[in-house]
């Protein structure tokens, strides 16, 4: 089975024909095919490093994640910080590469 280590969202993601995966946001509407930079393609013996290779995809949705909550304590000195964070997303499904 072949698979693809593709960059995007300055993240590392290996991938495979099909596959539907979460990925920092992509400026492009649902439906739309992108293409991604992919570090390597192949497998074993066969694999192909670099060489501009691309992997195409295309957008399924956009979201964002579950709540992270931030919160910074100094202990008897009365100081509470507390900070919610919901990071983006854009669901795509890959086609080929």
């Amino acid at each position: 089975m072949s698979y693809a280590i593709i960059r995007t969202g300055g993240k590392q993601f290996p991938v495979t024909t099909g596959q539907t995966l979460r990925v920092p946001t992509i400026d492009a509407e649902a439906g739309k095919k992108v293409e991604l930079e992919a570090l390597l393609v192949g497998e074993g013996k066969d694999a192909v490093i670099g060489s501009g290779a691309t992997v195409k995809a295309t957008v399924v949705s956009h979201g964002r994640g579950e709540k992270v909550i931030v919160f910074k304590k100094k202990r008897r000195k009365q100081y509470k910080r507390k900070q919610g964070h919901r990071q983006g997303y854009t669901e795509i499904t890959i086609e080929k590469f």
